[in-house]
């Protein structure tokens, strides 16, 4: 089963919403939760899918 960005919410304890920012590089997320977030992404071997739908 694929690792998604809703197991990683979970693992990290934040909202979709700061992983894709922080997955577009929002300079408004804390760095205490861009580590966390990170971490959580590592231990789970997550990779966000950056393909856009046209």
């Amino acid at each position: 089963m694929a690792i998604t960005i809703k197991d990683v919410e979970k693992l990290a304890n934040v909202a979709t919403f700061i992983i894709s920012q922080l997955n577009a590089d929002d300079t408004r997320i804390s760095e205490k939760t861009k580590v966390r977030v990170r971490k959580a992404m590592q231990k789970l071997g997550y990779h966000p899918n950056f393909i856009k739908k046209v």
